[in-house]
């Protein structure tokens, strides 16, 4: 499903967007309201998630618009940086779903989000995403593999989950550490080089990942790690060399 997001900040609608793919939602970035009104005239999407100030149109401009334009059903979540009752009442009164006050929670975003598709489409809110042999469960942050022998089970916890959806859905692009810290565990908090270590090496156990069942963690040299997929082919090359 399609979620367009409206922030003026970058780095919000970049975590956003990393919070609600990871889910499993395809997400649209937008920083001013009139680009977020052009968009939704060109594409459909399934759900908005405002920031409720931007420099060019207020939160209540952009979902008069948007009631009067698009599906009634189109769910939209606003997220402000106000903690006044009046403005979120007024957000709510203009034709907004539900709202949000950053600094938004990873776990909490998610949550509202899919109760927001959920009561829209009840029949398409999906729960799984699968690479290859791998199918994780969002819902239970469990994560399948399919072998010849049988089905394997995983699971994990929350950061765990977190860490290796991230990995698969950035496979073969590097991820420095402080990105996969600032995603993972927050901008602000600050933990030890061991602790990062320590997770990737359980899901490096926990998920078997070796180049037979279609995927290789490596470090990337003072800078962070990568996920790469292997073929077949290469795959045979490697159980071809001897070994040493």
């Amino acid at each position: 499903m399609r979620i367009a997001i409206l922030d003026d900040d970058d780095s919000q609608v970049q975590l956003i967007s990393y919070l609600l793919e990871k889910a499993g939602f395809a997400c649209h970035g937008f920083a001013t309201g009139r680009g977020l009104i052009n968009g939704l005239k060109r594409d459909s999407f399934d759900l908005l998630v405002l920031d409720w100030s931007v420099p060019d149109l207020n939160g209540s401009e952009i979902v008069t618009w948007v009631r009067a334009n698009l599906p009634e059903r189109v769910p939209v979540l606003f997220v402000t940086g106000r903690t006044s009752e009046n403005d979120i009442v007024a957000g709510l009164a203009a034709g907004a779903d539900d709202y949000m006050i950053k600094p938004l929670r990873g776990p909490e975003l998610v949550a509202r989000v899919q109760a927001l598709l959920r009561r829209a489409y009840p029949e398409t809110v999906r729960d799984q995403i699968t690479f290859g042999a791998y199918r994780f469960e969002t819902t239970r942050n469990e994560v399948h593999l399919e072998t010849a022998a049988g089905i394997k089970t995983a699971l994990l916890t929350q950061k765990e989950f977190d860490l290796a959806l991230m990995l698969f859905r950035n496979a073969g692009r590097p991820l420095s550490r402080s990105h996969i810290r600032e995603v993972v565990w927050g901008r602000d908090i600050e933990i030890p080089s061991r602790t990062m270590d320590t997770h990737i090496s359980r899901i490096r156990s926990k998920l078997e990942l070796r180049p037979e069942n279609g995927y290789r963690l490596v470090p990337v040299y003072s800078y962070g790690y990568r996920l790469d997929q292997v073929s077949d082919e290469s795959t045979a090359n490697d159980a071809s060399l001897p070994t040493v």
